[in-house]
């Protein structure tokens, strides 16, 4: 975490963990603020990885699923990097910030990710390093989160398309996806702590959960360690998130990518649903279907949140087929069942 944010924050009545906020201390009333309220959030449990130099594009364009052509200064996209066998190390979402390609990641997986690029950089005019404590990030999400960002100055319009980027004075500023409007800010701590202090009447201070919480509800993919390998990007629906684009050419993974999507063969997908589990499901946890034989998984776990009116919303790639039998179960046959919800995008490929 930025030094100077945490100076911020600390005061503010922020709960820290491993250099991460856990909660503002009102851990029931900041989730029901994320679905019901405005909100602003710490963003310090995501990290950024910097790309810089004349090769950055290009390297990056043969390493992740989607095209690098497409990240501009006025938009952002959300891709994969996959092993040789298509299975994502790693989900991020990128975009242009100053002279560099920013990619951003969950914490728990910068080295091991940052350590694999760098193998395949070779003569690649490139640099690569963890720029997590150059910036300060915040989130801010609600209805009226648009209409409290133009407000303060920071955007000229509150009705931006997903993905859409705005870069005024030394901030960025990433419109996300989801039925709740949502936006990312990433700038210097003295001007983000400005925003913060005016956005404190109208809009409540929220830890990391609120806001996994919302990534969840908005269908958005995130690679854990405990789920490194474990999908390909269809799976985890990026090819209907603008996620993979199978025109760009070849990258790492590529033939068994453009395989799943031309010949037709995915048999698992990522849905969204709610489940009463006394303990929080945790990424990787298996599915259970009574349709599945012993030889056969049912899925597993992408992602999982409290919910504030009870049990959890999870992300779970499930089989296809299971899933529309019913019903699928956490862990085992004496598990809770998933109940399945509409995520908030078709199930259309975009690119």
């Amino acid at each position: 975490m930025n030094v100077k944010w945490r100076t911020v924050l600390e005061p503010a009545g922020a709960v820290l963990a491993s250099d991460q906020v856990v909660s503002f201390g009102e851990v029931e009333t900041e989730l029901r603020s994320a679905l019901a309220g405005d909100i602003c959030c710490d963003l310090s449990h995501l990290a950024l990885i910097a790309a810089r130099g004349a090769d950055s594009e290009t390297f990056l364009q043969g390493q992740l699923t989607c095209d690098l052509r497409q990240v501009t200064a006025d938009r952002s996209r959300i891709g994969a990097y996959c092993t040789p066998k298509g299975r994502a190390l790693a989900c991020f979402r990128l975009f242009r910030r100053d002279d560099a390609y920013s990619l951003e990641l969950p914490c728990s997986l910068v080295e091991p990710t940052l350590a694999r690029l760098r193998k395949y950089v070779m003569r690649a005019k490139t640099t690569l390093e963890d720029a997590s404590d150059a910036t300060a990030r915040m989130g801010v999400a609600g209805a009226n989160a648009g209409r409290l960002l133009v407000e303060h100055g920071v955007l000229a319009t509150a009705e931006m398309a997903a993905d859409t980027v705005w870069q005024p004075d030394n901030l960025t500023v990433i419109r996300l996806s989801g039925s709740v409007p949502r936006f990312e800010l990433h700038g210097p701590p003295e001007a983000l702590a400005t925003l913060w202090s005016k956005l404190a009447t109208n809009a409540v201070p929220v830890g990391a959960e609120a806001w996994r919480l919302l990534d969840i509800l908005a269908g958005t993919p995130v690679v854990y360690p405990e789920t490194v390998e474990a999908f390909v990007p269809q799976m985890l629906n990026l090819d209907l998130l603008n996620g993979v684009n199978f025109q760009k050419g070849c990258y790492t993974g590529q033939e068994i990518v453009a395989r799943a999507h031309y010949l037709g063969k995915l048999k698992r997908r990522m849905v969204l649903a709610r489940v009463d589990s006394p303990a929080l499901p945790r990424p990787g946890d298996p599915l259970f279907s009574p349709q599945a034989d012993a030889s056969q998984s049912a899925g597993q776990l992408a992602d999982a949140a409290r919910h504030p009116d009870g049990g959890h919303a999870v992300l779970a790639v499930a089989s296809i087929e299971f899933a529309e039998q019913g019903p699928l179960q956490l862990g085992d046959a004496n598990g809770p069942a998933l109940r399945l919800e509409p995520l908030p995008y078709r199930f259309e490929a975009t690119s």
